[in-house]
């Protein structure tokens, strides 16, 4: 069992969806190669579920595999799989915010999160935020922007704009923020995934990265000059290149992440190439974050069918940027 660093915290995420039978499946796949403890109400576990509560994340070592380690916060009510009650949606919220502030703290290495339910956080706390990200972003204070990555052993993404409507991103899609989306993703590529010399294809906004201005004007007028003048202090970029071909085996060998400029253009390939091992990873923060790149998928909630490969992957991937972090 990996001890040398802090354990990994599991934020239980919305109670009546999959994340509470994936993370036990994911901890009885890693219990002997990584220290974790799952925040939340012991009662959303599934049945059978071996844990024990403790008080502090330290003392979740000493427990050696044999339980799931439990950092107790009691929701309103029970869970019923399928049906998110607005009742918890208190409790979900304060998870993530107890969650984040054990890894700002130092006593927790990484934090992954389970699945959330915007629609249920609104109804029942009037949820501010569009998702996870932006919600970590706020909690980490000060001028962080948080950045979105897709991840798996076939594929490394970036989308430049997320959870937008496509008629808003030429006008969201900024010089400021494209700079900032690839300056973030190269010194995380650096410092949380070990790769000192990153290379990174950037994909162009309009079909066929514009086609000499035939089809739009933006990589012309701003997005290769852009990409020069962040090549010309050193970065090792390629692009703007035409996103219906930078995607295949050949050209992904190229590269070691991908910059797209929507959520779609960032999404669609890496779910293509590897849906059940992609991770989101949340980049720009002060601390580590993964997260199973699937959503509640209430459907098959405590059917005892969801499968917890993403969430195993995303602890292991955790713990690697965690050691690579230091």
């Amino acid at each position: 069992m990996t001890s040398a660093l802090a354990p990994i915290v599991i934020s239980c995420g919305e109670p009546a969806g999959i994340g509470p039978e994936i993370t036990l499946g994911a901890w009885q796949h890693l219990k002997s190669e990584i220290v974790m403890a799952w925040m939340g109400d012991p009662r959303h576990l599934p049945e059978g579920t071996p844990f024990e509560i403790i008080d502090d994340i330290g003392e979740a070592a000493a427990l050696g595999g044999q339980a799931l380690p439990v950092l107790r916060h009691d929701f309103a009510c029970d869970n019923r799989p399928g049906h998110p009650d607005p009742a918890n949606a208190r409790g979900v919220i304060d998870v993530i915010a107890a969650c984040v502030d054990l890894v700002q703290r130092g006593a927790a290495s990484a934090l992954c999160t389970s699945p959330i339910h915007k629609k249920a956080l609104i109804d029942g706390a009037d949820f501010a935020y569009p998702g996870h990200t932006e919600y970590l972003q706020a909690l980490a204070g000060g001028d962080t922007r948080a950045v979105m990555m897709l991840a798996s052993d076939a594929l490394r993404v970036v989308p430049a704009t997320i959870h937008i409507a496509l008629e808003d991103v030429p006008r969201h899609l900024t010089p400021e923020v494209l700079r900032d989306t690839i300056r973030i993703t190269h010194d995380a590529l650096r410092h949380q995934f070990g790769i000192d010399a990153p290379r990174i294809a950037v994909a162009g906004l309009n079909p066929h990265a514009g086609e000499s201005g035939a089809m739009g004007r933006q990589e012309i007028q701003w997005i290769a000059p852009l990409i020069a003048e962040l090549a010309a202090e050193g970065l090792d970029l390629r692009g703007p290149l035409p996103a219906d071909t930078m995607f295949h085996a050949r050209a992904r060998a190229g590269y070691d992440a991908a910059v797209a400029m929507y959520h779609d253009q960032a999404l669609i390939p890496i779910k293509t190439l590897d849906f059940d091992l992609g991770v989101n990873v949340t980049l720009g923060l002060p601390f580590i974050r993964t997260s199973p790149d699937h959503g509640t998928a209430f459907d098959i909630a405590g059917k005892g069918i969801a499968s917890s490969t993403s969430m195993t992957q995303a602890l292991k991937l955790a713990a690697a940027m965690a050691a690579s972090r230091g």
